[in-house]
């Protein structure tokens, strides 16, 4: 159940929906003025979630040295919306145990399983002789458009890596993968925040 709130103040018209599990506002925050509220039914379906499981394709993270516990969080919560099977934390990348995970995990860092290797590219080499087809997001020479690429079809698993916000992928590690994408940037900034950027990435290797 969601609660909209709309401020009475015809000049402030302030209008905001909590659910109703939330802490609510007794007057308006901007001019403190009484609210209206009305109550509205959540409407969540699953359908849409059950269609899809039959296209999955195996896809594992490997977090290389992710210095924020935010993004982490972050890419947490998207792995869980895009099926992620596993996340491999590694090097400095901080675990789901520090506090401050929760405030964009909202629960998934605990929903997908994870495990910590110091290591990254010994990591990176392992799963590659288990089978795994080695994907990094990287912008280095001969890397490719995500949009433009046709990306590989077979069944063979993939372990997409995921580097430093201000260092990258390790090159050691881009060295070895089978393919490397990157995201194209159109405005003046070369790269976007590391955990928007695996959003974009993992729905197109889990749905293109």
């Amino acid at each position: 159940m969601h609660l909209v709130y709309q401020c009475t103040n015809p000049e402030c018209d302030l209008r905001f929906l909590l659910s109703d599990k939330e802490k609510k506002p007794v007057v308006c925050p901007r001019c403190k003025s009484p609210f209206q509220i009305t109550k509205i039914a959540q409407d969540i379906t699953n359908s849409t979630k059950t269609s899809l499981l039959a296209k999955k394709r195996r896809i594992e993270v490997m977090l290389d040295n992710i210095r924020s516990t935010l993004n982490v969080g972050s890419i947490f919560r998207t792995s869980d919306g895009a099926g992620i099977q596993k996340i491999h934390i590694c090097g400095i990348t901080p675990t789901p145990e520090h506090p401050k995970m929760i405030k964009t995990g909202l629960g998934a860092e605990w929903s997908v399983p994870w495990d910590y290797h110091s290591n990254g590219l010994r990591f990176a080499l392992q799963e590659k002789q288990q089978g795994f087809h080695l994907i990094c997001l990287e912008i280095v020479s001969g890397s490719k458009s995500i949009f433009t690429s046709s990306i590989s079809k077979s069944e063979q698993p993939i372990l997409l890596v995921i580097g430093n916000e201000v260092t990258g992928v390790d090159p050691e590690i881009t060295a070895i993968a089978d393919e490397i994408f990157h995201i194209p940037m159109l405005g003046y900034k070369k790269s976007l925040n590391v955990s928007v950027a695996f959003g974009i990435i993992a729905y197109q290797l889990m749905f293109a």
